[in-house]
């Protein structure tokens, strides 16, 4: 090997080993990267802690939330909700800067029905402390007959929610139109399950039947890669990082044909068009894809 050749090669072995230390890698069970904040009486492990079930009586709901605190990336959870009669329950999944006042906060919360009636996916996000920008989309599938997989991708660009690999929600960084995007402080990752008969279901019309109860709902494959905080200062600018790459800027062909098919035949609220709420129309709705 010539003297060149061992150069390029150590130069490019630093560069990786330089982006794999500054990157989160997939956790390997429930205990290693996540703690119990709600009830630990109500959330039980399964298969040595790689699937985790969550239950919601009348005596208690439950949550859990990461270890630690990242900073753009990608956070992905397959679920199982709560199977039959599910009105008034709220299965979450989201990341919060667990800051009072200035909060930021990405959000998936799964409204429970009736049975026979469509789930409903509410994703909602805070930026700055501003939140209040709901949408809701009813699932094309049952997500209690399976586990599916939600994502939230977030990086410099733009925040996707995923339904498996389907593009649900699209908030695009609009700094430039001093819209406020999330992008100084670090979120960890949180679940619960929860009774909200007041909102949930038609709007607080349908309640928990308890005769249902336990709820049920099952995760598995937490898959957390991001940048820590506390970590390596340069993660958070590295251009290296794959979820920042050229692919990840902008949906693709196919997830744009995709989110339009979702939008026009599976969404049911928007807070874009709710007149009634905003009668002029807020600023980044007006961003596109």
């Amino acid at each position: 090997m010539t003297m060149a050749l061992r150069n390029a090669f150590l130069l490019l072995f630093s560069c990786i080993l330089a982006i794999s230390f500054s990157v989160w890698a997939r956790p390997a069970t429930f205990l290693e990267d996540f703690r119990i904040t709600w009830s630990d009486s109500h959330i039980r492990q399964i298969d040595g802690g790689r699937t985790i079930q969550l239950v919601l009586d009348q005596n208690s709901g439950c949550g859990f939330a990461s270890k630690r605190q990242y900073l753009f990336g990608r956070v992905s959870i397959k679920i199982k909700l709560i199977p039959g009669d599910s009105a008034g329950t709220v299965t979450a999944f989201y990341m919060n800067s667990d800051t009072d006042t200035v909060r930021d906060e990405l959000d998936f919360e799964f409204l429970g029905n009736r049975s026979g009636q469509p789930y409903t996916v509410q994703t909602n996000i805070y930026a700055h402390g501003k939140g209040d920008r709901e949408q809701r989309v009813n699932l094309w599938f049952d997500p209690a007959a399976d586990f599916h997989t939600y994502t939230i991708m977030w990086n410099h660009h733009h925040i996707v929610f995923y339904v498996d690999e389907v593009p649900i929600r699209v908030y695009k960084n609009n700094e430039a139109r001093n819209i406020p995007y999330p992008k100084l402080q670090p979120m960890g990752v949180y679940s619960t399950l929860w009774e909200a008969d007041d909102w949930a279901t038609r709007g607080g019309l349908e309640k928990i039947d308890w005769s249902k109860a336990p709820f049920l709902a099952y995760y598995k494959d937490f898959d957390i890669e991001g940048c820590p905080v506390p970590g390596p200062a340069n993660c958070v600018s590295n251009p290296g990082n794959w979820w920042e790459g050229t692919a990840y800027q902008a949906l693709n062909a196919m997830e744009a044909r995709r989110y339009r098919w979702v939008r026009m035949n599976h969404m049911i609220y928007d807070y874009c068009t709710d007149k009634s709420r905003y009668p002029v129309t807020p600023p980044e709705c007006m961003a596109g894809i």
